[in-house]
């Protein structure tokens, strides 16, 4: 190559050099402006951080008070059920089932605490329900409720469902024999793992 030709070559290779200078920079801008910060290496954030854990403080080891019993219920949390502990004040091993059904009642009831709150536990049993004794003829173990159960809220029905069924007093694990006020005769409610995340309905036995 003459001196002419690199003499007119080196302004060539000069605009090209600075061509690519200034669409390095153009990208570095639009990558600032959207938020975007340079790197050279890849980076993993892991997993976001959770916003409803549900999982409350270790539960208190200490004995419960003589007349109470420690109990789990089932409360909502990340659209499924979940257990907490609760203390009330029925001891359970020698209580009646229907005094055992109203205390258990009463704390799915029971607006959650502080702490169960900041795990994301919530309750979703109607206040003004009621449990009562069964109607004559009703099979053994039946509870009434002030309402027909397929009226309540699925999660409703779950959480008493569940709790109920995990009860040593009322259901260890087996149906849940419930009916509402009037003559209609109870249904066996079963809580079985589709049952803990929040079905359209609750299953009963023999469907």
């Amino acid at each position: 190559m003459t001196r002419s030709e690199q003499a007119h070559g080196a302004p060539r290779r000069g605009r090209r050099a600075a061509a690519a200078l200034a669409a390095v920079a153009a990208w570095a801008a639009l990558a600032a402006g959207c938020g975007i910060r340079s790197t050279s290496v890849p980076v993993d954030a892991g997993a976001a951080p959770s916003r409803m854990p549900c999982r409350t403080a270790p539960a208190d080891t200490t004995a419960p008070p003589q007349g109470s019993v420690s109990v789990r219920v089932y409360l909502v949390c990340a659209s499924q059920l979940v257990t907490v502990e609760r203390t009330v004040e029925v001891d359970e091993s020698r209580s009646g089932a229907l005094l055992v059904a109203q205390a258990l009642l009463s704390e799915l009831q029971r607006d959650p605490d502080a702490d169960e709150r900041r795990a994301g536990f919530s309750t979703g049993v109607p206040a003004g329900l009621r449990v009562t004794e069964a109607h004559k003829g009703d099979p053994k173990g039946t509870l009434r409720l002030s309402e027909q159960p397929d009226d309540l809220p699925a999660e409703a029905l779950a959480q008493l469902v569940c709790t109920y069924a995990e009860s040593e007093s009322l259901g260890s694990g087996g149906p849940v024999p419930l009916g509402g006020p009037g003559n209609y005769p109870p249904r066996k409610y079963l809580c079985t793992s589709e049952t803990k995340t929040l079905p359209p309905e609750v299953p009963t036995a023999g469907t």
